[in-house]
């Protein structure tokens, strides 16, 4: 009963925030709350929330933190460079930016950290997929999918997760599946050339210097970075068009409304609905939040920061609130322009920690009534007798939907060793086993039980249910071609 229960509430919840029935938030709360309810437990409701919120507070602290430093980076211009040659060697042409999005996400996914390759990669591309109108979740899905691929990485979480659980060397499960995942990395590369020349085709290609000249002339657009209400408020739009002489409150709801409906244009045409996106809301070169005295000093601390994570010097909380407070001393010494930051990233900074809050909620049901057990205690019993010489691909497979729909801790801690177990059974060795689970994780950065999801979409501007839609049959796709990688070079 519990697994019928377990696998009907994950089906709700997908498809309520897929058809925008409700907000994610919402959905998180109130649909494992009613399954509590129902399978007999709402009286222990609370243990099991405040269990799954004990368990999250670290990620929810670290978000929280690492969300107003990187702001803040945004708000002095660490990033204005990094945007500015993009730019200049995307030069305008969509394919070239989707390309150049997922080398991003790769390259700073080496850090080992999903929220901060989202909040980098998005700062970054962001004003690009902006200002040339093209799809937001083209964005996010190639980031998320990237990403996903590198968090194979030993500090990364899944592998050395697999390796506690199975009594294994981590590197003995990585180094080999190293051409695998490469074959991955570059599914997500093509994967990423093919959407950018749809992309193309749909909004064509501009130089550098008519994309400027066409900002010049058709609209002023000045931003305060990082977002928030002062931000938001900030948004100037003076169109040559009649129709783009709006006061400043209709342009703020063109900047901050819809963006979820028209990200999910890839698979329609956006362009006609170009001009509810009124402006081009990215970095303004003259903001007064600059610090161009104190770059080389935010470049450093932030590349002393990544290296005390790779490190792991300190927890990437303490990190990450030590770096807050020393990026808001330093760049604004002044407390009402420290206050004015804190407010202006507030409403990022509510929007991913409510949401990872929430996640608790639907993690501590499922983990507190049992009914993740019963759900891998089936799957296992499912697998035919005959599949038992071959369950290296039986894990990789499962590996894509159960690291979806359960947390990488319930995964490699509840199912993995009964996988294992089952595959010494029939001469499969334990190796083996640890290296088809770390498959699915293209698909895992975008299951709703990852806080760094929500970091990616909430920064992107982008609907839940328009990423998942988009985005889980690409991330399948890619974790299908590492698992075949695999076992074609004799690895799993």
């Amino acid at each position: 009963m519990l697994t019928i229960l377990g696998f009907v509430m994950i089906a709700t919840f997908l498809a309520l925030i897929m058809m925008k029935k409700m907000s994610p938030i919402a959905a998180l709360v109130l649909i494992p709350a009613m399954f509590c309810v129902f399978v007999g437990k709402g009286a222990h409701l609370g243990d099991y929330v405040l269990d799954g919120i004990g368990n999250l507070a670290p990620t929810a602290a670290m978000l929280m933190f690492a969300i107003v430093y990187f702001g803040v980076m945004i708000d002095v211009g660490l990033f204005d460079p990094v945007v500015r040659g993009i730019l200049r060697f995307c030069k305008a042409d969509p394919m070239r930016i989707v390309v150049g999005t997922a080398v991003l996400a790769a390259i700073v996914s080496l850090d080992g950290d999903g929220s901060t390759t989202f909040m980098i990669t998005v700062s970054a591309m962001y004003p690009l997929y902006k200002r040339l109108k093209m799809s937001l979740v083209v964005m996010t899905g190639v980031a998320a999918t990237a990403n996903g691929v590198m968090n194979t990485l030993p500090w990364g979480g899944p592998t050395a997760r697999a390796a506690t659980a199975l009594k294994v060397d981590a590197a003995d499960i990585f180094v080999p599946m190293i051409p695998a995942l490469a074959m991955g990395l570059v599914a997500v590369f093509l994967l990423s050339y093919a959407l950018g020349l749809r992309e193309r085709k749909r909004l064509g290609t501009l130089s550098l210097d008519e994309v400027l000249e066409k900002e010049t002339a058709g609209e002023t657009v000045l931003v305060g970075a990082g977002g928030g209400a002062e931000g938001r408020t900030s948004l100037v739009k003076t169109a040559t068009g009649g129709a783009g002489s709006g006061t400043d409150a209709d342009a703020t709801s063109g900047a901050t409304g819809g963006t979820g409906e028209a990200a999910a244009g890839d698979e329609a045409d956006t362009d006609d609905e170009a001009g509810a996106d009124d402006g081009f809301q990215g970095l303004d070169p003259d903001r007064a939040t600059l610090r161009p005295k104190l770059y080389w000093f935010n470049a450093a601390l932030t590349v002393l920061l990544l290296t005390a994570m790779i490190m792991e010097w300190l927890p990437i909380p303490v990190l990450f609130l030590l770096g807050a407070a020393l990026a808001l001393t330093v760049n604004f010494p002044h407390m009402p322009d420290q206050k004015a930051r804190i407010a202006a990233h507030a409403e990022n900074v509510l929007n991913v920690t409510g949401m990872v809050f929430a996640a608790a909620v639907f993690t501590g049901v499922l983990t507190g009534t049992g009914m993740v057990d019963h759900m891998a205690d089936w799957l296992v019993d499912a697998i035919p007798e005959g599949m038992g010489p071959h369950m290296g691909l039986v894990t990789g497979l499962l590996s894509i939907p159960l690291t979806y729909f359960m947390s990488n801790d319930g995964f490699y801690f509840g199912v993995l060793p009964v996988l294992a177990e089952a595959g010494q059974a029939h001469g499969v060795s334990t190796l083996e086993i640890a290296r088809a689970s770390i498959a699915g994780q293209a698909l895992h950065m975008s299951s709703p039980l990852v806080p760094a999801v929500y970091v990616l979409v909430g920064m992107a501007k982008v609907e839940f249910g328009d990423h998942t839609r988009f985005t889980v049959k690409w991330a399948v796709l890619t974790s299908l071609v590492v698992l075949g990688a695999g076992i074609l070079f004799g690895i799993i």
